[in-house]
């Protein structure tokens, strides 16, 4: 029963798309050693049983017509309590329990990228110039309720059936054009991901392997994946700001939102997830 609560502890906290901070700030700590990378575990919160420090690094998510690969590492920092079906999360001590990572959407506002069968130094530059230009767009995942709104399901996670992962979630896009406040789903109306290791649509996902440390205190999870196929996606909202009226229409004709079906998201990475009693005693 304890590996399978590390288990879970990893493979969820891999999801980059994906965890709230924490209302609460408190006093910091400074584990060290090989628990020196769980310095923003909740630990002032006696409950904790185990402390989780994650990077996504891969996997995409498609909404309407826009794929969006995850480029820039994402880390989640946390911590949880309880056993089994009951576990709960919570946010990183300091509050920045999800790091904000942008991710360049390819072709930008437009969809224009370079041809495949371009030379592949120069679809690089291509694609940059439009990525770093007037229509290029940024994505990011962020979390619209709070850590403790995650859903678990551990027999569900580790059997590879139905689902181990509910995310309520919002894409924020950014350029230029777009402001700082359009929005694909909001913290009111947000979108629920309900992310599985086994099968969702066309795509399947895998519990991943684990390794441990020596005194088996420290567990790492690495080749997890979790996907879903199926959730829908409402139309964007709040783009161009005053302008919204005229930008928001355009933002869903170009993305293709409202979109009901078409939608998927796969989160891969690699996590540690620590014993808190041990990350305390090392301070």
């Amino acid at each position: 029963m304890r590996l399978k609560k590390l288990i879970v502890s990893g493979l969820m906290a891999a999801v980059a798309s994906m965890a709230l901070a924490s209302g609460a700030l408190a006093g910091p700590h400074h584990p060290t050693g090989e628990y020196a990378q769980f310095s923003d575990c909740p630990l002032s919160r006696a409950t904790i049983t185990d402390c989780v420090y994650s990077v996504t690094s891969g996997g995409s998510f498609t909404i309407g017509k826009k794929t969006v690969p995850i480029k820039n590492p994402v880390t989640l920092q946390g911590g949880f309590e309880g056993a089994e079906e009951t576990t709960k999360f919570f946010g990183a001590e300091d509050g920045n329990t999800l790091s904000k990572t942008p991710q360049p959407v390819p072709g930008g506002l437009f969809g224009i990228t370079a041809p495949k069968w371009w030379p592949g130094f120069l679809q690089t530059w291509f694609n940059n110039l439009i990525n770093e230009g007037f229509t290029g767009v940024n994505a990011t995942v962020e979390l619209a309720e709070p850590a403790t709104s995650i859903k678990l399901n551990t027999a569900n996670l580790l059997e590879e059936k139905g689902t181990a992962l509910g995310l309520p979630v919002k894409f924020h896009l950014e350029n230029a054009i777009l402001g700082s406040s359009c929005y694909i789903g909001s913290n009111s109306h947000p979108i629920h991901i309900e992310f599985t290791t086994g099968p969702s649509g066309s795509l399947h996902g895998a519990a991943g392997e684990v390794t441990f440390n020596e005194a088996f205190t420290i567990v790492t999870v690495s080749g997890g994946k979790l996907v879903n196929g199926v959730y829908k996606a409402p139309e964007a909202e709040g783009c161009g700001g005053i302008f919204s009226l005229f930008v928001d229409p355009l933002v869903n004709s170009l993305i293709g939102l409202p979109a009901e079906s078409g939608n998927s998201a796969t989160l891969e990475g690699k996590l540690q997830d620590a014993q808190a009693e041990f990350v305390r005693a090392s301070e």
